[in-house]
């Protein structure tokens, strides 16, 4: 058995676990608006209220929200794929042309979104080349007028839609 391990195969097997698509948003110390497309999101814990995702350890994105203790998960849909892809990349003005609103917290809820979870920071854990970063959970919100959402699935962003009843 080799004891080398196969990371593109790994990679293309863990592509057929569907994930959420979030964009985590937060302000820097001096209040500009940063953020960063998430495909690893999860709930953690109800009692205290708690959520986690797994950004790069790289992420120059991830290191200015961490700045302010704060930040927010913002749930996209279907017809986001424009602002998802924004998001995915370093650089640039992100937020260029798109008019946010501030969550409780402050950090910034993007149009669109069909829910958002406003956090403080509870905690930061390496995880390979990754942080496990899980956030305490201070408001919440969500649209009812949605029947799609995004997911992450086989490397492409597709839609999984909600039954109307």
């Amino acid at each position: 058995m080799s004891t080398e391990f196969d990371s593109a195969h790994f990679r293309a097997v863990l592509g057929h676990v569907p994930t959420s698509v979030v964009i985590v948003t937060g302000l820097n110390a001096s209040g500009d608006a940063f953020g960063i497309t998430i495909g690893s999101f999860t709930s953690v814990s109800l009692d205290p209220p708690l959520v986690g995702f797994l950004p790069g350890v790289n992420s120059k994105s991830w290191a200015s929200i961490r700045e302010s203790g704060r930040f927010c998960v913002n749930v996209l849909g279907a017809d986001q794929e424009e602002v998802c892809w924004r998001f995915a990349k370093e650089g640039d003005d992100k937020f260029s042309g798109l008019d946010w609103t501030p969550s409780a917290g402050g950090s910034p809820v993007i149009p669109g979104s069909i829910a958002w979870i406003d956090c403080s920071l509870e905690s930061e854990t390496v995880a390979g080349d990754h942080y496990f970063v899980m956030g305490n959970v201070e408001s919440l919100g969500h649209r009812d007028d949605v029947s799609d959402a995004m997911i992450f699935f086989k490397g492409k962003v597709n839609q999984v839609t909600h039954a109307q009843q």
